[in-house]
């Protein structure tokens, strides 16, 4: 990674797993434009930046389901991220974000309370995003919901439809209307997209090769090419750190 580049990860608390996948914060120290090239990990990002340029923004992103080629990290910027799982669509956000599939949109500068001095500390504001993210949970989790993104997540989006389907009691024609109506994409599009994610991890190590979230070599390249608009080793070669996805697992 680039050595003006830092970034920093913290795991939710256990009561919040359900919906959040991590808090982060990355911050460009030097004086330069990083141009990086995004990449899919099946999350919805809520993000605090500030920016010479754009004083403090708030932005909410969407699924991705493609790498974006002009993806930039200003100079002299910092932001903090709330990553969150599919279920905080629902239950956390209370709407759907279909309309944001490859997109984003900038919210309010109050947006959950938040504001321009919360970027000064990154644990308290990790603290005040968990405690209003709590606080948003007006209602119970449907249990097949729960149990279907669970094992979802546990199994990296290794499971067929057909099986998360059964173990999850909850009919596939179903399962399908729900992902349409809330993310705007398929539960088998998602779940590429998390054996893409999981892939990322073997990648940065050199591993070339699938592992067993794939049948084979062609169907591990073809996924790999598909999602990111690489080959495999192109990943791995990481030219000019533009991967920001496998720069961030590689700094972990």
């Amino acid at each position: 990674m680039h050595h003006d580049l830092s970034y920093q990860s913290i795991k939710p608390s256990k009561n919040l797993s359900d919906f959040v996948d991590s808090f982060w914060c990355m911050e460009n120290k030097s004086d330069q434009t990083l141009e990086t090239i995004g990449l899919p990990d099946g999350r919805i990002d809520l993000s605090l930046i500030k920016t010479p340029e754009t004083s403090f923004q708030i932005r909410l992103l969407g699924l991705g389901t493609q790498q974006y080629e002009k993806g930039k990290i200003p100079a002299n910027s910092l932001t903090f991220v709330i990553s969150f799982k599919l279920l905080a669509a629902e239950y956390i956000f209370h709407e759907s974000i279909a309309d944001l599939l490859n997109s984003g949109k900038i919210l309010n500068l109050d947006f959950w309370d938040f504001n321009e001095n919360d970027l000064e500390n990154f644990e308290l504001f990790c603290k005040k995003a968990s405690a209003k993210i709590h606080s948003l949970l007006l209602k119970e989790v449907d249990h097949r919901k729960q149990k279907l993104f669970s094992l979802i997540y546990e199994t990296k989006g290794t499971m067929t439809v057909k099986e998360l389907s059964e173990k999850a009691n909850w009919s596939s024609r179903q399962i399908n209307r729900y992902f349409n109506q809330y993310f705007g994409i398929s539960l088998k599009e998602y779940c590429s997209i998390l054996r893409f994610r999981a892939s990322l991890e073997h990648i940065a190590k050199g591993k070339l090769f699938p592992e067993e979230d794939f049948s084979d070599q062609t169907h591990f390249i073809k996924e790999v090419k598909k999602i990111s608009g690489s080959l495999p080793k192109e990943l791995f070669q990481n030219k000019n750190d533009r991967f920001i996805l496998l720069s961030a697992l590689s700094s972990q």
